[in-house]
């Protein structure tokens, strides 16, 4: 009598229901793939008839995307598509994940429960917290940066108007009173005006200043344009012309704008004695697109490149996995681009635990690349990947198992008695 193929099946049903009762056991971990048991027979030989049982050949993962559910979170990322993360072991070593759980340390590095530091490309230059992120190159533990942002002077402005073509030349204006900042003794001055518009610029120190802009038609498609700050009137070298064609634009090529500097732009310059120990102020204005037709006098866009300084007041991650910081002042500057990892062969993956994989030579070598490029899918942030584990398969599995080990023991008991009865011979 021969116990070997019953006991193989024992064997090969013991390690099944592991797996099978480790798949449950994870079926809520973020992320997890599934296993299954590949069974194969055992001969002895190639000329024999009878075999010598089951063993389990191979504990082939299931990497099938799991389902995507929202948390809320802005750290918590899931790869939509194909791609693993790359996450940076505390002994320095890649691994892969899909598990996008993820939060910052005291230092500012992006890590998961683990400890694992999420990798991508970082900042071009590590003493510079605003320097750019530039792609390529070997990945690296992505750090925020928790700098202030500094101020920024006013550089150029850009805006467009249309101004009120049927406007009569001293007809319906208005006066606005300012400070007069022609010399030392403080007094005021009268503007008149037939549209007025204010726009904020910031100096070297990020306070703000209020720039006035009084435009008055002075003769047919003529206006005059003076400028105050703070409401203050310091001289006319701000001052400047427009002049417009017959079809309402302006005039001239380069479009005609003259007085300060000329040209497509005027420069306007606002002494550094009254800026509280700022430096001078020094920024262009483009007015082109400036338009004079029959209408309201109005203001269409307007863009200025100055903001006051900040401080970080959260994070942004793009689907295409850039990490932006966002600060007070409404600024944005990236801090890293997360990279995705694939595989030719996903299933040659080796698990370490932790929801990680490492790199074998059946799985070959890590491509690097960025998501929703190639063959990666996008990063979602907020969002998570459940477990792939089908439970009711699972529990239906695991019964089947249990029958087959119950037969295996059944089949030891039967040959059991036929050995009892031949020693009872």
């Amino acid at each position: 009598m021969s116990f070997s193929q019953a006991l193989s099946g024992l064997n090969a049903q013991s390690e099944n229901l592991k797996i099978l009762g480790n798949n449950i056991a994870n079926s809520q971990t973020v992320g997890f793939k599934s296993s299954g048991a590949i069974f194969a027979d055992v001969f002895a030989g190639a000329s024999s008839q009878v075999g010598l049982g089951v063993k389990i050949s191979d504990v082939r993962q299931d990497f099938t995307a799991g389902d995507l559910e929202t948390s809320g979170r802005t750290l918590d990322l899931a790869v939509a598509g194909g791609g693993f993360y790359r996450v940076e072991l505390p002994s320095g070593e890649a691994a892969y994940t899909r598990n996008g759980q993820f939060s910052q340390d005291n230092q500012g590095f992006i890590v998961n429960a683990a400890g694992q530091r999420l990798t991508g490309y970082g900042l071009s230059d590590e003493n510079d917290p605003f320097s750019e992120v530039i792609a390529g190159g070997a990945p690296e533990a992505i750090r925020i940066p928790s700098n202030d942002i500094p101020a920024a002077e006013t550089g150029r402005a850009t805006a467009t108007y249309n101004l009120d073509g049927s406007a009569q030349v001293g007809v319906g204006l208005q006066t606005a009173v300012l400070a007069d900042g022609f010399g030392a003794t403080p007094g005021e001055v009268e503007v008149d005006y037939h549209f007025s518009n204010s726009f904020t610029a910031y100096d070297s120190l990020g306070n703000s200043r209020n720039i006035s802009t009084y435009f008055r038609k002075t003769a047919d498609n003529t206006w005059q344009v003076e400028v105050a700050r703070d409401g203050v009137k310091l001289d006319n070298t701000n001052d400047f012309v427009l002049t417009f064609d017959t079809n309402g634009q302006l005039t001239g090529t380069p479009d005609n704008i003259t007085g300060v500097g000329g040209g497509e732009e005027v420069t306007f310059t606002f002494p550094a004695g009254d800026l509280g120990g700022a430096e001078e102020l020094d920024f262009t204005f483009n007015l082109v697109g400036t338009t004079q037709f029959n209408n309201n006098s109005v203001q269409n866009t307007l863009t200025q490149d100055g903001y006051s300084s900040g401080s970080l007041a959260g994070l942004e991650v793009t689907r295409e996995g850039r990490v932006i910081r966002i600060y007070t002042n409404e600024q944005r500057r990236d801090a890293g681009q997360v990279v995705l990892a694939n595989f030719a062969n996903e299933e040659g993956l080796q698990s370490i635990g932790d929801n990680a994989w490492r790199e074998t030579n059946a799985s070959g070598i890590g491509i690097i690349g960025t998501a929703g490029t190639g063959v990666f899918g996008t990063i979602e942030s907020g969002v998570l990947e459940n477990s792939n584990v089908d439970l009711a398969k699972q529990l239906v599995d695991t019964i089947v198992a249990q029958r087959a080990y119950q037969a295996n023991s059944t089949s030891i008991s039967t040959q059991d008695e036929l050995l009892q009865t031949i020693i009872n011979l």
